[in-house]
């Protein structure tokens, strides 16, 4: 970055101060990942500076040959790994690619049914200060208390008796695995338009390692980031009936000019999901979180449900006398990073919630397996234990640097 460094060297200051904030501490965000080199090197390429307006061999634009056959190499290798029949690359978030499939099958005042945010829903599947709730006639289904689980009784007699123009499954904060036949079945019961937001387990689903909503759901959106491991960015599943509307309400709809270098990261990133390596570093992902939920319920913390079957778990932490921001600011000073989350049937407000919610995928991808997954865990158990003296965490953020400098970010390393 000599250019950057010579141009602008404060922001050139910060991105190595990020570098170092990610090399050295233990990133367990459960919606972040670390993208390849190759990657990046897609990202920052001169396509950013290619306005290509329109679908390949479409384009509103002259000079789009080469981010046409990147675009196509993103939508085959998206088919190749999911088995959509039509898909769109061009959203630049999950929340875009939600939005998109709802303005292209409904009309405001509709009625959709989501998961409650609060039992581990997303923002868009109809949170009232979202688009989604201030758009549509929301109404929830949720977790049972006793499990933890989507109660799918709840979901059909919700579904019955409301009668939505569409379902939505999918989560934020859910640790089980989803029965995308159960919402199928439950959608054509009441004729509702099926979409599966698998944002958070599309990596998973990639590899094999959870089952796929594909041949159940009218529409399959997601991320890119996330278990995905590629860049920040949305994507679009559908069936050939809904192709050509969805299309048209991301272009020109609700976007203009796609992100042609971010569509170029994307293609390299499906071209990774197809390699043996991804595939083992998902299954390491789930190892990694069902080994860091063991240890900590071992050690006597709730996990909400009862453990994971995927890349993360929430835990209720209001047996051990502490919240979750607080929890989040201490593992913090601790070089742990996670994020405070409201638990299902929390009795506390959604910015002081009961929980954190913890996942593998940085780690994984960073080469950390079930042995560091359980000391990791340990670690958390001893900062909350000492909640009320910071020296403990001062003292184990050594044990992490130690512990990050075994397994390097290579392309992050100065």
């Amino acid at each position: 970055m000599k250019k950057l460094k010579e141009f602008d060297s404060e922001v050139w200051q910060a991105i190595q101060d990020e570098n170092e904030r990610q090399q050295f501490t233990i990133d367990l965000i459960a919606s972040e990942n670390i993208t390849s080199a190759a990657i990046q090197e897609a990202q920052g390429s001169s396509m950013t500076n290619k306005y290509a307006e329109g679908y390949a061999d479409r384009r509103w634009y002259a000079g789009c040959k080469n981010v046409d056959d990147v675009e196509k190499l993103a939508v085959s290798r998206a088919k190749e790994i999911f088995g959509a029949e039509h898909i769109n690359v061009q959203t630049h978030s999950g929340s875009q690619a939600n939005m998109a499939v709802y303005f292209s099958c409904t009309k405001p005042g509709d009625k959709i049914l989501g998961m409650d945010l609060s039992h581990g829903g997303h923002l868009t599947h109809g949170f009232g200060k979202n688009f989604s709730g201030l758009t549509y006639d929301v109404v929830h289904y949720g977790v049972k208390e006793d499990t933890g689980h989507i109660d799918y009784d709840q979901l059909r007699e919700i579904a019955l008796r409301e009668k939505p123009k569409m379902i939505i499954a999918g989560a934020s904060a859910y640790s089980q695995i989803i029965d995308f036949k159960k919402f199928g079945d439950v959608a054509k019961e009441v004729g509702a338009i099926f979409l599966a937001d698998i944002a958070h387990i599309s990596g998973l689903v990639a590899a094999g390692l959870h089952p796929s909503p594909v041949p159940y759901a009218d529409f399959v959106t997601s991320t890119t980031h996330k278990t995905l491991r590629g860049p920040r960015g949305g994507l679009i599943m559908c069936k050939k009936e809904y192709a050509k509307k969805v299309d048209q309400v991301v272009f020109p709809g609700i976007q203009g000019g796609p992100l042609m270098h971010i569509i170029a990261a994307k293609a390299v990133s499906f071209k990774e999901c197809l390699t043996d390596e991804y595939k083992n570093c998902q299954k390491q992902t789930i190892l990694n979180a069902q080994a860091m939920a063991k240890e900590l319920q071992s050690r006597g913390y709730v996990i909400v449900s009862g453990g994971t079957e995927n890349h993360l778990f929430l835990v209720d932490l209001r047996n051990k006398g502490i919240a979750g921001r607080p929890t989040e600011r201490l593992l913090e000073k601790a070089g742990i990073i996670l994020n405070r989350n409201i638990i299902p049937f929390d009795d506390r407000s959604t910015m002081e919630p009961s929980g954190i919610r913890i996942g593998a995928p940085t780690i994984s991808s960073r080469g950390l397996k079930e042995e560091e997954a359980r000391q990791i865990a340990a670690w958390i158990d001893t900062v909350i234990s000492s909640k009320d003296d910071e020296s403990v965490a001062e003292n184990i953020k050594k044990d992490v640097h130690e512990l990050c400098k075994k397994f390097p970010i290579p392309h992050l390393e100065n």
